[in-house]
């Protein structure tokens, strides 16, 4: 169907059935997007489109797929009421203000850095991305996947509501005083020597093939104090 035909039979439906043209459609051919446009009550599902960036003011109540899309860029702001999935897409930065009520999917991405003051309620996978550093005032509710990044460091006073993974992380050698884990903490098949001062974890420690094997539980347990590990420790 050609496009001109599309765009009518679009037009008609809104002016005389009251129904939106799809967003889609109207953002990728620069049709002007109303106020009703800017907001999604439920999913919006663009994953393998072509799209390339959002417009400003963007919000999605449910969940937004953007996966293995042509997305590069999302707008200050963006709002999304469920999960955020961005994985295998050549998105490099988030946007300041961003917000992300559930789970956000970042595998296999080039992202360097997230923004300051990310808050993600869900899990915040990172997977095999190009993730360097983490920003101060970071909040994950549920699990962090920091798993085969190139994250060198940790920033201080932060907490994961859930599981910490560094697994694999080559390029990490010390963690921050007062580190906070909820659930389990990873730190297998890095080059760590020792665990920081204050270090709690509410779960389990894997440690396999690291330094911190020829250490005692106990002699763990006493390196962190006034900190704790709630549960087994595993090498």
């Amino acid at each position: 169907m050609e496009e001109e035909q599309l765009k009518r039979i679009f037009e008609f439906l809104e002016e005389k059935e009251k129904h939106r043209a799809p967003f889609l459609w109207k953002h990728m051919n620069d049709i002007p997007l109303t106020e009703k446009d800017l907001t999604i009550e439920g999913d919006l599902d663009l994953e393998y489109t072509n799209i390339t960036s959002l417009p400003k003011g963007f919000k999605v109540g449910g969940d937004l797929y953007l996966a293995q899309s042509k997305i590069t860029s999302l707008p200050e702001g963006l709002e999304v009421g469920g999960h955020l999935s961005l994985n295998d897409t050549d998105i490099t930065s988030l946007p300041k203000g961003l917000k992300v009520k559930m789970d956000l999917n970042l595998e296999y991405t080039n992202i360097t850095s997230l923004s300051e003051g990310l808050k993600v309620g869900g899990n915040l996978s990172l997977y095999d991305s190009n993730i360097t550093s983490l920003p101060e005032g970071l909040e994950v509710g549920g699990n962090l996947d920091l798993s085969y990044t190139k994250i060198t460091s940790l920033p201080k006073g932060f907490k994961v509501g859930r599981d910490l993974s560094l697994f694999g992380c080559e390029q990490i050698t010390s963690l921050p005083e007062g580190l906070k884990v909820g659930g389990n903490l990873d730190l297998r098949h890095i080059k760590i020597t020792s665990l920081p001062k204050g270090l709690k974890v509410g779960g389990m420690l894997y440690m396999g093939s690291t330094k911190l094997e020829k250490y005692t539980d106990e002699q763990l347990r006493e390196m962190i104090k006034p900190g704790f590990i709630k549960g087994e420790i595993y090498r």
